[in-house]
C-alpha cells in the first residue's frame, strides 16, 4: 500500500468512521434479531401490541446497557 495513503489523516479518519458505522449496523442487526425473536411471538400486524412494544423497548435498552458494560470492561483491561 502507498505510504502516503497510510499516513493520510483524512483517510484514517474516514476509515475509522466507516468502521464505527459498520459496528453500529452490526449491533442494530443483532439487537433487532434478538429482540424480535423474544418479543414478537405471533404474526405481526400493522402495529405492535402494547406488550410487544414494551418488550421491544426493554429488550433494546437491556441490550444497549450490556453492550456498554462489556465495552467498558474491555477498555479497562
Amino acid at each position: 500500500m502507498d505510504p502516503n495513503l497510510v499516513n493520510n489523516p483524512e483517510l484514517l479518519q474516514f476509515l475509522n468512521q466507516e468502521k464505527e458505522r459498520a459496528m453500529v449496523n452490526e449491533m442494530v442487526a443483532k439487537l433487532t434479531s434478538v429482540c424480535w425473536d423474544k418479543c414478537v411471538t405471533s404474526a405481526p400486524g400493522s402495529k405492535f401490541s402494547s406488550s410487544e412494544s414494551t418488550c421491544l423497548s426493554h429488550c433494546a435498552q437491556r441490550y444497549m446497557d450490556m453492550s456498554m458494560i462489556i465495552m467498558k470492561r474491555f477498555q479497562s483491561q
